[in-house]
């Protein structure tokens, strides 16, 4: 039996004592908690003084940020670094939607936590008329960035989360801080790197019970692809209740004539993330959004109260300069990044591939994914750092985005150019051909060359 007050005392008596800070009279607090939980005490007050304050991971970890930041240390050395493995646009923020945010420059109020209503209204009118489906401003939620919805959409989800592999970084790990079991679907090069309906029924149909989540993130994160198969799954959503998380950040950067969300087959199982970050060239900006059907407006709620303990509300200047980007026309401005995106990547496509070098032809964003047919590397990782000491290309591997180490996939994004200067110089009709991306697009031409004769040589 724990006597209490013998207890305080003592803990008092070493506060007196040894002056210990607020800081470690917490632990000291927590650790006498543990203490009682496990019916025994530490064997001394310095264990629990020392005892960390941190848990183990159960997270794991990725390459991705620390890759980056070595690719950045190499290029301060003055080492020639083609950065084909960040993704990010390399495209300005349009004009008028920078002077919307210098204009808001004093907006210092805390707006809505669902966000700025003038907002959620721009946004529920630009989805209605693409997705030719009725949302409402109140279907609208906006975010500090997409990643932190989906965050807070893994932490109130209950249930198991089906990812496709390959799928972009950060869809794991929040699913394990979410505490949510995560169902990894191995996906084949021949069906775009996509789920078939009948996998994902597979894994429902071992406990009908259970709430599934499927993401689909289309054009795809690290591959460069498009679904084709949307109506089936959808199907599949439609007869066992699955939700559908569908990533669509990268959809104004469509190379498809006809690119099709989701969406359009089966609205209320589906929730749109996307955002400012890819199509406006702002991912520092943080500004992103989720659209929830009435449907789901359960889970719509639930988000927003976690959201009001979270990030309270997104930058008020960012918000209102958010607006023009959804009231006005963007189009040129989103068809030359397009077009321009669309013959760099196809210049990569057609300049790499090889006897040597699986890869299929670009569909929408920035990326490819290249599979290198060798047997040397024990690793994707470990290929990657070959590349990148051989040639100064950097990539990502495979195994960041879910692959199993042993195939030698890497991610390559096709960014690492002055898309001002490429946009500023060419009609929306021009025809891009190789002299213009060798004029624009320099790195481009020399890395893929580069990764190309190391394909070759090993």
């Amino acid at each position: 039996m724990v006597d209490y007050n013998k207890l305080r005392s003592q803990i008092t008596d070493i506060e007196q004592d040894r002056g210990i800070s607020e800081f470690y009279k917490g632990a000291i607090f927590k650790g006498t908690a543990w203490a009682l939980a496990t019916k025994s005490l530490p064997k001394s007050w310095e264990t629990v003084r020392k005892k960390p304050v941190v848990k183990e991971s159960r997270v794991p970890t990725h390459e991705s940020l620390s890759k980056t930041e070595v690719f950045d240390s190499l290029k301060i050395k003055g080492e020639k670094i083609f950065k084909f493995g960040f993704g990010q646009s390399p495209f300005q923020v349009p004009l008028d939607i920078v002077n919307e945010l210098k204009n808001n420059a004093h907006q210092n109020k805390y707006l809505p936590m669902q966000g700025l209503s003038e907002l959620r209204n721009a946004v529920s009118k630009h989805t209605s008329k693409k997705k030719n489906y009725n949302y409402k401003s109140e279907n609208v939620i906006i975010g500090p960035g997409s990643k932190e919805l989906m965050f807070l959409l893994h932490v109130i989800f209950d249930g198991e989360i089906i990812l496709p592999a390959p799928s972009w970084v950060s869809y794991a790990p929040q699913a394990i801080l979410g505490r949510n079991k995560t169902q990894i679907l191995q996906t084949k090069r021949e069906n775009n790197w996509f789920p078939t309906a009948s996998e994902i029924e597979e894994i429902i149909l071992k406990d009908k019970n259970k709430n599934y989540l499927l993401f689909i993130n289309s054009p795809n994160n690290p591959s460069g692809q498009v679904c084709k198969n949307l109506e089936e799954i959808a199907d599949v959503a439609k007869k066992y209740n699955l939700i559908i998380l569908s990533d669509e950040i990268y959809s104004d950067l469509s190379f498809e004539d006809n690119y099709k969300s989701i969406s359009s087959f089966c609205p209320e199982k589906t929730i749109i993330s996307t955002g400012l970050s890819k199509w406006c060239g702002a991912g520092g900006w943080r500004l992103g959004y989720f659209i929830i059907p009435d449907s789901l407006k359960e889970i719509k709620n639930m988000i927003n109260v976690l959201a009001s303990e979270t990030f309270s509300a997104v930058s008020a200047p960012i918000q209102y300069a958010a607006i023009k980007a959804y009231e006005n026309d963007h189009s040129d401005y989103i068809n030359k990044s397009r077009n321009i995106l669309k013959a760099v990547g196809n210049y990569v496509y057609e300049n790499l591939r090889s006897n040597k070098v699986l890869i299929n032809s670009p569909q929408g964003g920035f990326y490819l994914m290249p599979e290198f047919l060798n047997k040397k590397f024990n690793s994707s990782s470990e290929m990657c750092d070959n590349i990148l000491k051989d040639t100064g290309v950097a990539l990502l591997p495979g195994s960041d985005f879910g692959f199993e180490k042993s195939r030698m996939l890497a991610r390559l994004s096709f960014t690492d150019f002055d898309g001002q200067k490429f946009m500023d110089k060419i009609k929306v009709e021009k025809i891009i051909d190789d002299n213009t991306i060798n004029e624009f697009a320099p790195k481009i031409i020399e890395g893929v060359d580069k990764l190309k004769k190391w394909s070759e040589s090993i």
